[in-house]
C-alpha cells in the first residue's frame, strides 16, 4: 500500500512537469523535490550525445602574416588538432597550389582548401605567393574561413629588402638555370644541329673529293690558257724577226688584237659578267663541279638544303645564348642601380638625422644661455 502510494505521487509530479512544460514555466529540482528524489533513488535518464564531422569552430579567424628571419610565416589553426601550424612562405618560388598541398600534407583532414580574395573570389591555383601577399586575402579550410592580413608594401624598408632579395634570386637563377622555356629552345636546336651534322657528314667527304678534282681540272685550263698565249705569242715573234717583214706583220697582229676584243664581248653577252681573271675560274671551277659531281651522283639540292637550315638553326642558338646574356648583364645592371639607390636613401637618412640632432642641440643652448 506505501509502494502504491510513492508511485501515485511520481505519476503525479511527472503529470505536472508537462504541464508546466506546456504552459511555458520550467520545471527544476527545487519545485518538484520529491521527482528529483526518485529520480535519484529509482535512477535518471541517460544523457544524450550528439557528434557532428563539422570542425570545431574557431573563436578567431583573423590571422596576420609574420615576418621571421627575412622569410613570410602563417600561422594557421587545423582542424584535426588543436593547434596551430607555422607554414614558412616562399614568395617567388611557391604558387596557390603548392602551399595548399603543404596544408593538405600537413592534415589529411583537410578535404576542400582554397585560396580567395577579400571579396570572394577564388584565386587562381598558378597564382604565386608573392601576388597574393601584396594584399589580404581569406583561406577557406573545410567550412571554416579565415582572414588573413598580409603587410603588403607599407614598410619602405622592408620593400626594400624584398626587392634586393628578389633581385639576388633571379640573378642566382639567371646565372644557374635558363628559363624553361629557353632552356627547352636550346636543347631542341643543340639536338637539330646534332642531327644535321650527322646527316651532312658523309656529304662533306664527297663535296670535298668533287671539289678537289674541280680546283685540279680549272688549274689545268688556266695552264693551258697561258701556254697557248705563251706560243702564240713565240709564233707572232718568230714570223716578224725571221720569216716577214714589221710592215707585213702589223695587219696581222692588229686582227688578232681585234678578235680578241670580240672574244671578251662574247663572254659578256654568254655570262652577263666582265671577263675578269677571278670571276672565270670561279665560273670554270662550278662548270667541273657540278659535271663531277653528276659523275659521282652527288645531290648538290640536298647539300644546299642541309646547309641553310645548319646555319638558321645556328642563328638562333646564338640569338638565344645573346638574349640569355643580355638579361644577365641586364639584371646585374638594374642590381647596381637598386643598391646605390639605397645607398643613398640611407646616406640622406643619416644626413638628416645629423642635421636634426645639431639644431636640437643649437636651440638648447640658446634657451640655456637666455
Amino acid at each position: 500500500m506505501i509502494w502504491f502510494g510513492r508511485v501515485a505521487k511520481l505519476h503525479y509530479g511527472v503529470l505536472r512537469c508537462s504541464l508546466s512544460s506546456a504552459s511555458g514555466k520550467s520545471s527544476s529540482a527545487i519545485q518538484v523535490p520529491y521527482l528529483s528524489r526518485q529520480w535519484c533513488r529509482y535512477g535518471a535518464p541517460r544523457p544524450v550525445h550528439y557528434y557532428s564531422t563539422l570542425p570545431p569552430a574557431t573563436g578567431n579567424t583573423d590571422i596576420s602574416v609574420q615576418y621571421k628571419y627575412g622569410r613570410p610565416v602563417l600561422s594557421l589553426p587545423l582542424p584535426s588538432r588543436s593547434e596551430l601550424c607555422q607554414f614558412s612562405l616562399r614568395p617567388m618560388l611557391m604558387t596557390v597550389t603548392d602551399f595548399l598541398s603543404d596544408i593538405q600534407r600537413e592534415d589529411p583532414g583537410v578535404a576542400i582548401a582554397a585560396v580567395l580574395s577579400t571579396d570572394g573570389e577564388k584565386v587562381c591555383s598558378s597564382t604565386s605567393i608573392d601576388t597574393v601577399l601584396n594584399q589580404d586575402f581569406q583561406i577557406l579550410i573545410n567550412s571554416t574561413i579565415y582572414r588573413i592580413h598580409s603587410p603588403g608594401r607599407e614598410s619602405p624598408e622592408h620593400s626594400t629588402s624584398i626587392d634586393d632579395m628578389k633581385t639576388v634570386v633571379h640573378m642566382l637563377q639567371s646565372a644557374l638555370n635558363l628559363p624553361e622555356h629557353q632552356l627547352l629552345r636550346q636543347i631542341q636546336l643543340l639536338r637539330r644541329l646534332d642531327t644535321l651534322k650527322q646527316e651532312l657528314g658523309p656529304l662533306e667527304e664527297v663535296r670535298a673529293q668533287v671539289a678537289g678534282r674541280a680546283e685540279s681540272q680549272s688549274m689545268r685550263v688556266e695552264w693551258a690558257v697561258l701556254a697557248f698565249l705563251s706560243l702564240q705569242g713565240s709564233f707572232l715573234g718568230y714570223l716578224t724577226w725571221f720569216v716577214f717583214a714589221w710592215d707585213v706583220m702589223e695587219p696581222v697582229t692588229y686582227f688578232i688584237t681585234y678578235a680578241t676584243s670580240m672574244g671578251f664581248l662574247g663572254y659578256y653577252i654568254l655570262t652577263k659578267q666582265e671577263l675578269l681573271y677571278p670571276d672565270a675560274k670561279d665560273r670554270q671551277f662550278l662548270h667541273f663541279f657540278h659535271k663531277r659531281a653528276a659523275m659521282e651522283h652527288f645531290d648538290t639540292h640536298r647539300y644546299n638544303a642541309l646547309r641553310d637550315q645548319l646555319a638558321t638553326v645556328r642563328t638562333h642558338y646564338q640569338a638565344i645564348v645573346r638574349t640569355h646574356y643580355q638579361a644577365i648583364v641586364r639584371t646585374h645592371y638594374q642590381a647596381i642601380v637598386r643598391t646605390q639607390i639605397h645607398y643613398q636613401a640611407i646616406v640622406r637618412t643619416h644626413y638628416q638625422a645629423i642635421v636634426r640632432t645639431h639644431t636640437d642641440t643649437t636651440h638648447y643652448e640658446t634657451n640655456w644661455l637666455r
